[in-house]
């Protein structure tokens, strides 16, 4: 699906899951927001943002979900 506002996903699993990729010392409110955003314009229920800039991975993980 192309939409002409801009954005674009990183990765879209099973038509289902959102991913967000990062590397990033700190997630800032902006990145959860254009997740979020990610899942509103998609329509699909649950997203993650996943950032790779941390000792442990299950650290850095965000789940959201489209309400």
């Amino acid at each position: 699906m192309k939409l002409d506002c801009g954005y674009k996903l990183d990765i879209l699993v099973e038509d289902t899951v959102v991913l967000e990729l990062k590397a990033l010392l700190t997630v800032l409110p902006v990145h959860e927001a254009k997740l979020v955003t990610d899942l509103k314009l998609t329509g699909k229920p649950v997203g993650l943002l996943l950032n790779f800039n941390v000792p442990v991975m299950k650290e850095g993980i965000i789940r959201k979900i489209n309400a």
